[in-house]
């Protein structure tokens, strides 16, 4: 062999520095761990499988999500329930009196329900007006905003990618980030202020006034989630077949009459499950405004779930049992709207 040959062969196999010789240790004490914790695990689980059979295992792997939804779902759901029942500041079940329904009496005793003045517990009242108020305002434009967008979006527009990651972006942010992010814009020293001063006009209250801080409440709100409700839209008309609106052109069908007549139709079940959605989330608005305007001015932003937050926890006599009653009202309101928006779904699906 030529000695050029020889020296080649001896660089070739001479032993050197590689990742795989710095990783070998830790390799192996992953494979160690991984071999201990499937010896362990299958040490517990053989014996139940010769025990329960195959098919019964999959209680075993439940069993862990079970727990974790009765711990703190269900329990909390029941002890709310019994709660609601119940009279005092104290805390712990069995120091509670039962008081039957007296908590809801005290909710719904009112001179006149359209004038919270008139109620014993007059902040529940326009809390429940401010939220049907809300719900209406924000759940109309959030549909309709995000059925256009998903409109536009469904089109071939130029950097499509971008205004779906654009609209979408909101989402990702926390309620508590939006809200921050809107008063520092919208407060007396804000950039809006800022930006309307420079234009020569005056200063506005948003965050003063009760007007404007129900309206930004809505407008903040339907930014922050239109994108999700957008996206969900989008893919229900994305799953409408293109030749109906082929076929709705080939018969001289106008733009409109093949939005009514083909779009809506179809996109309807996809339109039902966003209005479901769409409502519940707006019915248990409360951190987003919280933060926001704290329920102010005044009571002009407080909501359900800020009142009951307020009197079961912030007040000075935490009424854990007047708390439970408001939010046994508001569990029903939504279990109400839900059984009507299934109902009128079937009856459309039936016709």
């Amino acid at each position: 062999m030529a000695p050029s040959a020889r020296a080649s062969d001896r660089r070739t196999h001479r032993p050197g520095f590689s990742l795989g010789t710095l990783f070998s240790p830790i390799t192996w004490l992953l494979s160690l761990v991984y071999d201990g914790i499937v010896n362990v695990v299958d040490f517990i689980m053989h014996p139940l499988q010769n025990v329960l059979g195959v098919r019964r295992m999959a209680y075993i792997f439940v069993l862990p999500n079970l727990l974790i939804f009765a711990i703190f779902i269900l329990l909390p759901m029941i002890l709310n329930f019994y709660y609601a029942f119940t009279g005092g500041t104290n805390l712990f079940p069995e120091d509670r009196p039962y008081v039957g329904m007296e908590n809801l009496n005290t909710l719904f005793t009112c001179g006149n329900f359209l004038d919270p003045n008139t109620c014993r517990a007059d902040i529940f009242w326009r809390a429940l007006i401010n939220t049907g108020g809300y719900v209406v305002s924000q759940v109309t434009l959030t549909i309709l905003l995000s059925l256009i967008s998903a409109l536009a979006l469904n089109k071939g527009l130029i950097g499509r990618g971008f205004f779906r990651s654009a609209f979408f972006y909101p989402v990702l942010l926390s309620p508590v980030v939006v809200a921050l992010i809107w008063k520092w814009i919208l407060q007396q020293d804000g950039l809006f202020n800022a930006l309307i001063v420079s234009l020569g006009g005056d200063r506005q209250p948003f965050l003063l006034s009760a007007q404007w801080a129900q309206a930004w409440v809505v407008v903040i709100s339907v930014w922050a989630q239109m994108g999700f409700y957008t996206l969900i839209l989008l893919a229900g008309l994305q799953a409408i077949p293109g030749e109906l609106y082929e076929a709705a052109s080939i018969d001289g069908a106008s733009p409109w009459q093949s939005f009514r007549s083909i779009t809506l139709p179809m996109l309807m079940p996809t339109m039902f499950v966003v209005i479901v959605l769409s409502i519940i989330r707006a019915v248990q608005i409360f951190d987003q405004v919280f933060a926001f305007t704290g329920g102010g001015p005044g009571t002009a932003t407080t909501y359900m779930v800020q009142y009951i937050y307020s009197v079961g926890f912030s007040n000075q006599q935490n009424q854990y049992g007047l708390a439970s009653a408001a939010s046994l009202v508001m569990a029903f309101a939504l279990l109400l709207l839900t059984a009507v928006q299934l109902w009128l779904g079937r009856r459309n699906e039936a016709t």
